[in-house]
């Protein structure tokens, strides 16, 4: 694997030569991994009875303000795995039941991650691969990554230019994930289950709901009801809590209220945004972000 001298892998297109330095989403040029476990807090179609085989990457091309997981986002914690390391968790993952792999922000880790999963894939991983993303990509990191997943768990997290810009540093966050997911879309094609309820190919978008983002939350909620009916699976999050420095921005000093929320909930039914997820209230819990421990992550590294 070549690894970017000119790094253009995210949207951010910093130009890092990530043979020497890291580029602004932290990733240098060895793949770094905070946690990989079985992981039993998403829909229920992804984790079913056993958990999803959960791999969560350090660094991330969005770093938002309010991350629950910031530690390995912002910060950068984990440990570097050599490639046929990272094709060794994933089959460990799937020694320990797991439905699925689950790469929580792979975006710009996608050359490291495609090779280990050709090579586990050659060793016998059968796993269907799920990418949990902010949906911050280009199109081409998405192309790559198709190569292997077959599930999109992916955001939607808002309309407004002024939002994204504020919160996320990203005006342009819209534009980019339209895109990204349209390809998203054509790359899956309609909801596949198997036969256990798990899905095994398809697109599932979350929003999650932000305080004082009614609006926004409405806005996001019309753009779905747009997209063609039955071609992806909605789901309505709740569970913000002001992690990071969400205090710095007056809005995101709180929780959702319960009125907020029941407001963006019955947009969706009005939507039809029915046939899927929606959180329950309480489920803005701190105990719901997994420990980043470097539980499933081997100590030593080694190409």
């Amino acid at each position: 694997m070549q690894i970017p001298a000119h790094c253009e892998l995210c949207p951010r297109r910093c130009g890092a030569d990530r043979t020497r330095t890291r580029g602004r989403c932290q990733g240098g040029s060895q793949v770094t991994v905070a946690r990989a476990a079985l992981h039993h807090w998403e829909e229920p179609c992804i984790s079913g009875s056993r958990g999803s085989g959960t791999v969560f990457f350090s660094g991330c091309s969005l770093q938002c303000c309010y991350c629950q997981n910031w530690h390995i986002s912002s910060q950068g914690f984990g440990r570097p795995v050599s490639i046929r390391q990272l094709a060794d968790i994933f089959l460990d993952l799937q020694r320990q039941g797991a439905h699925n792999i689950n790469l929580v922000t792979p975006g710009h880790w996608a050359p490291w991650v495609v090779e280990a999963l050709d090579q586990a894939r050659d060793r016998g991983l059968t796993l269907s691969i799920v990418c949990n993303t902010s949906s911050y990509e280009t199109v081409e990191t998405v192309e790559l990554l198709a190569r292997h997943v077959t599930v999109w768990l992916a955001d939607i997290k808002y309309i407004s230019s002024r939002l994204s810009g504020e919160y996320s540093a990203a005006p342009d966050y819209f534009e980019v994930a339209e895109k990204a997911i349209g390809r998203m879309l054509q790359l899956a094609g309609s909801p596949v289950f198997g036969p256990d309820g798990i899905l095994q190919r398809g697109v599932i978008l979350r929003h999650l709901a932000l305080p004082g983002a009614l609006a926004d939350s409405k806005a996001v909620l019309e753009w779905m009801a747009a997209l063609p009916a039955g071609s992806f699976i909605p789901s309505l999050m709740s569970q913000y809590t002001p992690f990071y420095k969400a205090a710095e921005h007056k809005a995101l000093g709180r929780r959702i209220s319960s009125w907020e929320y029941r407001q963006v909930v019955n947009t969706a039914v009005d939507l039809g945004l029915c046939q899927g997820y929606m959180q329950e209230k309480s489920s803005a819990k701190e105990e719901y972000t997994p420990a980043f421990d470097l539980t499933g992550v081997p100590e030593s590294y080694c190409e």
